[in-house]
């Protein structure tokens, strides 16, 4: 590792969500490029540089740093070349040249110590005086903070970050209780915390630990769909991440319920459930909400109804079952309406149904669904724009300069103006967002929510959709015949049959499902490449990015990180015509199918016009969301996705740790979406994951062709496995609290 000493004359390129640039430093040698993260540092200041010479094909030899100190100036020249870079507001060459020639090599111990004497200098004022003494001092002591924070394992950015809340005091706070900084930064988990009070001495048996550690389980147990934990799990999980006794754990919950960090709740069946506040509220708030709502109704005679539904029908030029035309019945005399079914049973055409009723009446109607691509469908469906729920309640990201946070501009003081609301694909509609949703609805507008409880459940904490049905609370109609049509496709009927626990069919006489019985993951490969780039694309008229492989697993042969390896290669393969970037276990290609796999509130995205002017933008992009790079851009490093609405999103390459690539996904991020094929290889894999749930829900992915790869043993075994993955949700609960009916 080589060091240089120098003064940074400028900037060639510099990111500031990051921290990334690319910098000439002028040393007593040569002028030198520089490249890494400079955060913190700016024109003018005097540094100490080390790292590695690099060669880049287009710039030339660059010097790549690893770590870069400030360095007080001790020359005239730097001294007057440093006032004079702007660093310090207010004071330009003119007046960096006046306070250098009064002080001398005396400038930096006079502006430190004795700040009121630079108004000794014409044009400086006492209150530029120190003003300017301020500004260097606060940059002293950021950069202070800055070194000092790395000896925790605190990267730059996250520094300053942490200088920008706290000043000074931070010192103080890593000393007695660093655990504070989990509950009041993002960015800084319980783990991280906990690293940094190892370092700090912080006993195991803190409080401040104790605490902390219990309030992670619980926000942990919410990535896997829980919104609590039973008394005795939240003790078991709290004593496996803390190695304190649980005795100890036990004795502290209390003190955590008085501080109001987390509810305790007694159900009616003795068990004891921990919430944390949020989540809690959360539930009881949706309950309260939705008692409200349904407290609504119509009274239409029963005359008018049969006629209008009559009316309808012959608008459409179609004939309701007796289930969907109870369905348009109590959607319209109900405030809300539960609307379930599976594929074929007609949710499509009741929907419709009702939305003409809506739209005869003279009612504004909104069409809403959880991601882009289930709202394309819906749009499509119905004819009538449907948006993403997340555009519907007007996301506004988190904003650094204002300090806001991200929040919906719809809420319960800026409501949805609408006489009614469709929610279609409700299964994947999780606690938060379904809280957030019934914020915005004012008692008075309809509520329909619709959706197949047999799906998967959402990817977020609860299970709304579940929970809805399962009190009996609202009126619902559940819609179970199949239609003619929908009949001749085997993928609808297999889907009803998986769902029922009878076996299938997989004797290849079909025209839209299909098995080839395969046992050997390298010749599951062969086939599947051959299939998604030889023979599925003419038979669904579908390009190979078109088609999607659904597999239940991450990780193993048959996994979505395997998988997407060997997919790209055949799919998108590498060109001199395609950047590609390198970013962890990842390689990024343009022309890369991918997937976001968190929720980002704070990604900006523009939809662009014909003539390349923004047509639309807004923030957020949400877990599942897929799209397909269109650029990258290494000298900016950055990379453009374009998403499948046409949303254009801008990550850094330090961002591309929320990207994947999505030729396989898992069948769980599939909910929602719509795909002309699906391919899913099934051989083996743990047995929580080879369920009835998890198969019935790939299949239904499927509009034209189902193909399975794999053993027959696989398939029967997660038909007849009828064992779900245990959710811990409250609403259900507070649902009947609210209804009376406990």
């Amino acid at each position: 590792m080589e060091t240089y000493q120098g003064y940074i004359d400028h900037f060639l390129f510099y990111n500031d969500s990051n921290g990334y640039g690319v910098l000439e430093l002028c040393t007593e040698d040569d002028d030198i490029i520089c490249t890494g993260n400079f955060t913190g540092f700016g024109q003018g200041e005097t540094v100490e540089i080390s790292g590695e010479w690099t060669e880049h094909p287009t710039y030339g030899p660059q010097f790549k740093c690893a770590s870069i100190i400030a360095i007080e100036p001790t020359g005239i020249l730097d001294m007057e070349r440093y006032l004079a870079s702007g660093a310090v507001k207010g004071v330009g060459p003119s007046t960096a040249k006046k306070i250098i020639k009064k002080f001398g090599k005396d400038t930096f111990r006079i502006i430190e110590e004795e700040p009121e004497r630079l108004a000794e200098i014409s044009g400086i004022s006492e209150r530029k005086a120190r003003e300017i003494a301020t500004q260097l001092e606060e940059r002293k002591d950021l950069r202070d903070t800055v070194m000092l924070l790395q000896k925790y394992g605190i990267s730059n950015n996250l520094a300053i970050k942490l200088y920008e809340n706290y000043g000074q005091s931070i010192r103080m706070i890593l000393s007695r209780n660093p655990y504070r900084l989990a509950d009041e930064i993002d960015g800084i988990g319980f783990k991280k915390a906990d690293e940094i009070a190892k370092i700090a001495g912080i006993e195991i048996d803190s409080q401040f630990r104790i605490h902390c550690g219990i309030q992670y389980v619980l926000k942990q147990a919410t990535i896997d769909g829980h919104t609590y934990l039973p008394e005795d799990e939240l003790i078991m999980r709290s004593y496996e991440l803390l190695g304190v006794p649980e005795s100890v754990i036990a004795s502290e919950l209390p003190n955590l319920i008085i501080d109001k960090k987390l509810i305790s709740k007694k159900e009616a069946e003795g068990e004891v459930h921990y919430y944390s506040s949020v989540m809690y509220y959360e539930e009881l708030g949706a309950a309260a909400m939705l008692h409200d709502l349904a407290s609504y109704t119509v009274n239409v005679s029963e005359e008018k109804l049969e006629r209008r539904i009559s009316e309808i029908e012959a608008k459409l030029d179609i004939e309701l079952d007796e289930l969907q035309r109870m369905a348009v019945r109590k959607a319209a005399t109900s405030g809300v309406l539960i609307l379930t079914g599976g594929p074929g049973t007609g949710k499509t055409t009741t929907i419709n149904s009702i939305i003409n009723y809506y739209v005869d009446e003279g009612m504004d109607i909104m069409l809403a669904a959880p991601t882009g691509r289930a709202a394309k469908r819906m749009t499509e469906a119905t004819g009538y724009e449907a948006r993403t729920i997340h555009r519907m309640l007007e996301l506004n990201g988190a904003s650094a300069e204002s300090g806001n946070m991200a929040r919906f501009e719809r809420n319960a003081d800026n409501p949805l103006e609408a006489d009614a609301i469709i929610i279609d694909e409700a299964s994947m509609v999780d606690i938060n967002l379904f809280y957030a949703l019934l914020k915005a609805i004012i008692p008075g507008t309809r509520l329909i929510i619709v959706g197949d409880d047999n799906q998967l459940p959402s990817v977020g904490p609860g299970q709304v959709l579940h929970d809805l049905i399962s009190t009996d609370a609202y009126p619902r109609a559940t819609l179970t015949r199949i239609f003619r049509q929908a009949a001749e496709s085997d993928i609808v009927m297999n889907a009803h049959k998986i769902n029922s626990g009878e076996k299938i069919q997989l004797d290849n006489k079909s025209r839209d499902f299909f098995f080839l019985e395969r046992n050997d993951a390298k010749v599951i490969y062969k086939h599947m490449v051959e299939l998604i780039t030889k023979k599925l694309p003419g038979y669904v008229e579908a390009s190979p990015m078109q088609i999607q492989v659904l597999t239940p697993t991450r990780i193993g042969a048959l996994g979505v990180e395997a998988l997407n390896k060997i997919l790209q290669q055949y799919i998108n393969p590498q060109s001199r015509d395609k950047e590609e970037i390198n970013y962890g276990e990842n390689l990024f290609r343009v022309g890369d199918k991918v997937m976001q796999i968190k929720n980002n509130y704070n990604l900006e995205w523009e939809i662009m016009s014909s003539y390349g002017i923004a047509a639309d933008k807004g923030m957020g992009v949400f877990n599942g969301d897929i799209g397909t790079i269109i650029a990258i851009n290494k000298p900016l490093q950055n990379l453009v996705v374009e998403f499948d609405d046409k949303r254009q999103v801008t990550y850094s390459f330090n961002g591309l740790d929320e990207l994947e690539l999505a030729y396989a996904v898992t069948i769980h991020k599939s909910q929602g979406s719509e795909y002309p094929a699906i391919i899913m290889p099934l051989l083996g894999g743990p047995r929580q994951l080879l369920n009835r749930n998890l198969l019935y829900t790939g299949v239904t992915r499927a509009k034209k062709c189902v193909t399975i790869l794999g053993s027959r043993d696989t398939i029967d075994t997660m038909i007849n496995n009828a064992n779900e993955k245990k959710r811990y949700s409250g609403l259900a609960s507070r649902i009947r609290e609210v209804e009376g009916l406990i």
